[in-house]
């Protein structure tokens, strides 16, 4: 099973941009058998999901951060980031990198720490 591991939070005012990157464990073959994902829990609100993208390298985006998030897998160095741009108040949040085998939909299996973003107006 893979482990993952994420960082990369910070402070920024809107406008503003920062990267989030998360490390996974295992060997290369398994890690990029694997869904990878990034999701956010806002205080008082429910877990969303960010970002995903699939073994093969289908994006998918919440509606909300669609053109302004980007999600990168690098299969060999078994490593995840978000790069988010254009950051606003409401992306203030604990994110989460998460992994699923077979497929992005469902319960994901593997859970980083969270790492926090806080976006000031």
């Amino acid at each position: 099973q893979v482990h993952v591991a994420d960082s990369g939070g910070g402070s920024v005012q809107t406008g503003g941009s920062l990267r989030l990157a998360c490390a996974a464990s295992g060997s290369m073959y398994s890690y990029s058998r694997y869904c990878m994902g990034w999701f956010r829990q806002a205080p008082g609100k429910e877990r969303e999901g960010v970002a995903s993208i699939e073994q093969y390298g289908t994006q998918t985006y919440a509606d909300s951060v669609k053109g302004r998030f980007t999600i990168s897998r690098d299969n060999a160095k078994r490593t995840l980031s978000l790069q988010m741009n254009s950051l606003k108040p409401a992306d203030t949040a604990m994110y989460y990198c998460a992994a699923r085998v077979r497929g992005c939909v469902g319960e994901y299996d593997s859970w980083g720490q969270g790492t926090q973003v806080t976006v000031s107006s």
